[in-house]
């Protein structure tokens, strides 16, 4: 087990077994952010946040893109049954104590997401030996550099003033949420020999 993709091949690029099983990874969680910031998206804007959605949705959307271009991807039979527990697990889930549907789809789909972009460090994962203009290694570098600034439209969100009275609620789904998040990113390393660091 290694902390790092690898062993590199010559060129410096990433096992494809490992780009397959990582890319995978990301395109189920970015492809289920896109799906759920497409169904949430309203028609008419009427608060605040609710304009940053669209850039959301096409972010998640352009990273999905990126990485099925840019991965060489291999036949992986475990991603049959990791596949779909992964989908079952990004699922929306239920915040207690917000009566507002529309909230509190909005605030589980802003954990998730939450989890998704600060959990999830895919370019952390390459040795300092990668080579930095290979697809795949930019792809990973590229979204975890659009991830950072996607995860401050959550936070803002997350922390605003009409999620006051619900702090408790939110901050236990969060938790939750970065917990399974987590756990799921760390199980799918593990099974191409990488060691979760954290």
């Amino acid at each position: 087990m290694s902390a790092f993709f690898g062993p590199l091949d010559a060129e410096g690029r990433v096992p494809p077994r490992q780009q397959t099983r990582a890319a995978a990874f990301l395109t189920s969680a970015h492809g289920a952010l896109a799906r759920q910031f497409a169904a949430i998206l309203p028609a008419r804007f009427e608060s605040g946040w609710q304009t940053e959605l669209n850039a959301q949705l096409h972010h998640e959307a352009e990273v999905v893109s990126l990485l099925l271009r840019a991965t060489s991807w291999v036949p992986d039979v475990a991603l049959v049954l990791l596949t779909m527990a992964w989908e079952t697990s990004w699922l929306p889930q239920p915040i207690e104590g917000i009566s507002d549907s529309r909230l509190a789809q909005a605030v589980s789909l802003a954990t998730f997401a939450h989890a998704v972009h600060a959990g999830i460090r895919p370019a952390a994962l390459l040795p300092v030996e990668a080579n930095a203009s290979d697809p795949f290694v930019m792809a990973l570098r590229r979204t975890e550099f659009e991830s950072s600034r996607a995860l401050q439209a959550q936070i803002l969100f997350l922390k605003s003033p009409d999620l006051l009275p619900f702090r408790e609620a939110v901050s236990a789904a969060l938790e939750r949420r970065h917990v399974e998040v987590r756990k799921l990113w760390a199980e799918a390393l593990e099974g191409v020999g990488i060691t979760d660091r954290d």
